[in-house]
């Protein structure tokens, strides 16, 4: 696989990365986890190139971390670079009324300093390659989240420094206090709001974007072509885009992209995670998966080049029906 490195001042990793919250959280809930193939599924990225591994303490919670810890023992650390995440926490396990967690923001430095050694302890290292601010908490000046953040650098703790879901404004007040070194954001063919500001000032200051999501949760893929083909307890079926009607609409964007596959002789996930990569020299999505296939599949985007035409049709995709959330 192609590599490039988070930012000017980054480490070297692969251009397509991981993310592991669908391994233990989110998405298709009701269907028993098998830690052996998730293991094996974080073993085969390393494989493959795929170096930059990502979770976060709220995902599980917990669970994901243990998960990505015993994945890396040993030598498969050494190969990693491994990201993690603070700053949201599972406030009730049981949900509300549509029985889903109910997720809050705590950016207060106490719980910082606290949270990077739980972290720590879960995924059995005694440091994390990046360390991200996973929401700023509208009720914590991000100066002080960021600066606890900082003493987790100081002291060995944390290589760099990242933000998640910030704008232009909350980066230069982070900035402030320490070098940001990656920014991650929702970003795909449907979801495309970061190319207004956010990751040109990325592009201008050096500073890596790592999109999720960017299959757009699977649908750009091709996976979907009704609401009924959702698992049960899979948070997508409240989301908006999801919904049968809109779903209908949004799955023309899907024939134009698989259109676009059959020319370059690739999959639709391999055509939407390459477009995603060509925005900019430290553009890595962390596409997720707990599937073998879909790894090799996602992986595989990361020495596919498409053309100029393809680009440009690929740029020119509607806008999808219904909200992100």
């Amino acid at each position: 696989m192609r590599t490039t490195t988070l930012g000017t001042k980054g480490p070297e990793v692969g251009v397509i990365g991981l993310g592991c919250m669908g391994m233990t959280f989110a998405y298709d809930t009701a269907t028993p986890r098998d830690e052996a193939t998730s293991i094996s599924v974080i073993h085969q990225a390393l494989d493959h190139g795929s170096t930059l591994i990502d979770t976060a303490d709220v995902y599980g919670p917990f669970t994901n971390e243990e998960l990505v810890g015993r994945a890396l023992v040993g030598s498969h650390r050494d190969r990693a670079v491994l990201a993690t995440k603070v700053g949201l926490y599972v406030s009730d396990p049981t949900g509300g009324p549509q029985s889903s967690p109910l997720i809050a923001n705590n950016g207060r430095p106490d719980h910082v300093r606290a949270a990077i050694d739980d972290s720590l302890r879960r995924l059995g290292t005694d440091h994390v390659d990046l360390y991200q601010l996973h929401r700023v908490d509208p009720e914590v000046p991000i100066e002080e989240t960021f600066g606890a953040m900082a003493e987790a650098v100081t002291a060995g703790k944390a290589r760099h420094l990242g933000l998640s879901e910030v704008t232009v404004e909350q980066i230069k007040r982070a900035q402030a206090v320490h070098p940001v070194t990656s920014v991650q954001s929702e970003f795909s063919l449907w979801t495309r709001d970061v190319q207004a500001e956010v990751l040109p000032y990325c592009q201008d200051q050096g500073i890596a974007l790592l999109p999720f999501s960017p299959l757009g949760r699977g649908f750009l893929a091709g996976r979907f072509s009704s609401f009924d083909d959702l698992p049960q307890d899979d948070f997508r079926r409240r989301n908006p885009r999801f919904q049968q009607d809109a779903l209908r609409v949004n799955l023309a964007i899907v024939d134009r992209v698989r259109a676009v596959a059959e020319r370059a002789a690739v999959t639709p996930a391999q055509v939407a995670l390459a477009w995603v990569v060509a925005q900019g020299p430290w553009v890595v999505p962390i596409p997720g998966t707990k599937t073998p296939k879909y790894l090799l599949d996602n992986a595989g985007a990361g020495d596919v080049q498409l053309s100029e035409q393809d680009l440009t049709d690929l740029d020119a995709l509607p806008a999808p029906e219904g909200g992100r959330y």
